[in-house]
């Protein structure tokens, strides 16, 4: 099968992006064991069966030098983060970062501390240094 170009992960496909980024290169099973403290439902040939497709969408890397096939994610989690902003910002905000930003504010409260932040941030923007 012709690998394709790297597409949006799906939510399931989040979580198992999830416990690569946090324990780095794992094997099907090291991820298994993760997801289902949180999803106990979870079985081991979904999980399999997830990475596999994943690693024909282009989302991971699968070495299969061993005998247990170790994965790793092909992006760093701030550059899926930034595709899923960019597709999110296009399609529901029509391109508008004001749009998303009210949204976002909007949809939970927001700390002093995370405006604060939030501010910092504008700034080093403006200046050029983010």
């Amino acid at each position: 099968m012709r690998k394709r170009a790297t597409s949006r992960p799906t939510d399931a496909e989040l979580e198992i992006l999830n416990v690569l980024w946090q324990r780095g290169a794992a094997t099907v099973r090291d991820v298994h064991q993760q997801i289902v403290k949180s999803r106990p439902a979870m079985g081991y040939t979904t999980v399999l069966k997830l990475m596999q497709i994943m690693a024909e969408k282009g989302l991971v890397r699968r070495d299969e030098r061993q005998r247990a096939h170790v994965y790793e994610a092909r992006l760093a989690r701030e550059q899926t983060q930034r595709q899923l902003i960019g597709d999110l910002l296009e399609r529901a905000f029509d391109g508008s970062a004001t749009k998303l930003v009210m949204q976002a504010l909007s949809a939970k409260k927001t700390s002093a501390k995370e405006l604060s932040t939030i501010r910092e941030m504008l700034d080093e923007f403006e200046r050029g240094e983010s």
